[in-house]
């Protein structure tokens, strides 16, 4: 039976929404998770992660991340990884060399680190007063905090755990010897092609622009081996599977078979964040789903047509809406809208959505 863009959207869904598991278990099936610091109502790592681990309540990974087998790093996005897939990516070298001042700044750092353990960027603001500097959207942030997080970059860093939303670091291989320069041909070419494998595989099903996309955003995780991603690419589309539709091509993991009858999606209604990963491709949604979604928390309040965070709403295998949710003491408040006008009628509708402002609610424990 030849495949179907509808066999390509149930496959899409179902096989990112698994059975609920561990945590642990929850990062490593989905590869990555990505974070976000907006709070509407939640964070986008605790609303990804509410539908695939049991129990899960908002700030769970924050409070268990010291004690899992997990990295804050940088991916094809900023976020969360398995230990296993974090080490491809280093030792990373980064793009740009450091001035003799800012390597000694670097260093010096480093040594206060390793001799008090964890820190708070305040206190080596505190130590050291680096001062302020501007930052990527035109405020101020402490320079500190600032090379801080580009030493985390570099991997002579990692996150400890986080105090009230802020990272607390440490020396990466405190106690050992620095990791040796890997750069031979052999290495990077298998590292890249299994980073490559991740990111498809966290992602999948990929129309074709959209995998060439996340290839080149995945030189920001590995910027060592940027030369080395068109080949990567070719490789990767050479042993996935791979079907036109359309005028579009899709590419997917070889092991996986699209059409199969396993990947059914369950009946019941989900609100997900604007980066889970069924929704994260826009190029894909559009064609699944046939309306544009877009992310408006950086768009000026009157130019915003859905909201500032809103959270597209899925019934089925469909996409058919979305959703402004915010909470407090009393409970949620939520505003709806829908691609065709107004909510559907079936009644089977109805007790999913309810539903799901209940899980919602013991979710972020309001109510």
């Amino acid at each position: 039976m030849p495949l179907t863009l509808d066999h390509l959207r149930r496959y899409a869904v179902a096989r990112s929404l698994f059975k609920p598991t561990t945590l642990g278990k929850a990062i490593a099936k989905l590869g990555f998770v990505q974070a976000d610091p907006i709070r509407a109502p939640a964070r986008a790592q605790d609303l990804t992660l509410r539908h695939r681990v049991a129990d899960y309540r908002a700030g769970d990974l924050e409070r268990r991340y010291p004690k899992l087998p997990v990295e804050e790093d940088f991916f094809v996005n900023y976020g969360y990884l398995p230990r296993t897939l974090h080490q491809l990516m280093h030792p990373r070298t980064a793009r740009t060399v450091w001035t003799a001042v800012r390597a000694a700044q670097a260093a010096s750092v480093l040594d206060f680190i390793r001799r008090h353990g964890a820190v708070h960027p305040r206190e080596v603001d505190a130590h050291f007063a680096h001062g302020k500097v501007t930052n990527w959207f035109g405020g101020s942030s402490n320079a500190s905090t600032q090379l801080l997080d580009v030493m985390h970059y570099r991997g002579l860093l990692r996150v400890a755990r986080r105090d009230g939303g802020t990272r607390v670091y440490m020396v990466r291989n405190a106690g050992a010897e620095a990791e040796p320069d890997i750069c031979d041909a052999a290495t990077a070419r298998a590292r890249m092609d299994a980073l490559l494998d991740a990111v498809v595989h966290k992602y999948a099903p990929l129309p074709a622009r959209s995998l060439g996309y996340l290839a080149s955003l995945l030189c920001g995780g590995a910027p060592q081996w940027r030369a080395q991603r068109a080949e990567a690419l070719v490789r990767a589309k050479q042993r996935l599977g791979h079907i036109r539709s359309d005028g579009v091509d899709w590419y997917w993991p070889a092991a996986e078979a699209p059409g199969s009858v396993r990947w059914r999606p369950d009946e019941e209604v989900r609100l997900l964040t604007p980066f889970d990963p069924i929704v994260w491709d826009r190029r894909r949604f559009e064609i699944f789903w046939g309306w544009t979604y877009r992310f408006e928390a950086y768009t000026p309040a009157p130019k915003r047509k859905l909201g500032y965070y809103a959270l597209p709403l899925l019934w089925h295998e469909h996409v058919i809406g979305w959703a402004n949710v915010t909470a407090n003491k009393t409970g949620l408040k939520c505003s709806f809208g829908y691609v065709g006008g107004r909510a559907p009628r079936a009644a089977a509708f109805r007790a999913g959505l309810e539903a799901e402002l209940d899980r919602m609610r013991v979710f972020l424990g309001s109510g």
